[in-house]
């Protein structure tokens, strides 16, 4: 399955593609709200995962270019939540884009295509998303493709160890018929 949209292709992923994954991997503001920065191996094994769930299933977080202007910037898409929470099991709509290509609307644009297949195609009666409650950006980009917050549904991320600074989680929830049809291409 390949999606597109009006300045993106979501797409399968290439081995081509694992350099640039790596080097997104390991700049820190990209990274800025994760745990740690990924080793190459460790960049290598998320794509591994990435491609193969898509490679499976037919959809997931696929690799994200612009055509003619970039065969590579990131990942965004879909992928069930890896751990249990008051709201799983659930699906996450999610991005993460090489530093340069930020401040474009590529991620809300990409996102709203991963979107309207989870709701379109997979038939999936909601959608979450969550980040640390620092991360500004990312909660921007929800609240952008038409995502809602409850203060109630946020958590302490169980990956996360007591009293790390990036446990607490914002969580974020679009329900199938809530999407705004007037918002076209993440705009």
């Amino acid at each position: 399955m390949i999606l597109k949209t009006q300045r993106l292709l979501l797409r399968p992923w290439q081995d081509s593609d694992r350099i640039s994954f790596q080097k997104i991997n390991s700049d820190p503001r990209v990274r800025e709200f994760f745990p740690s920065l990924l080793t190459a191996e460790e960049s290598d094994q998320q794509a591994k995962v990435m491609a193969l769930f898509i490679e499976q299933n037919g959809w997931g977080l696929w690799a994200a270019e612009i055509p003619g202007v970039a065969p590579f910037i990131g990942f965004i898409g879909l992928m069930p939540v890896s751990f249990s929470a008051h709201f799983t099991p659930a699906i996450e709509i999610g991005w993460r884009l090489a530093y340069e290509h930020w401040g474009h609307g590529y991620a809300p644009e990409g996102a709203k295509a991963a979107l309207d297949f989870g709701f379109q195609e997979l038939k999936l009666p909601e959608i979450v998303s969550f980040t640390s409650s620092q991360n500004t950006r990312s909660r921007r980009v929800m609240e952008k493709i038409g995502m809602h917050r409850d203060p109630a549904d946020d958590f302490d991320h169980p990956k996360l160890p007591e009293g790390h600074p990036l446990r607490k989680h914002v969580l974020y929830r679009l329900k199938v018929g809530e999407m705004n049809p007037a918002l076209k291409d993440g705009e």
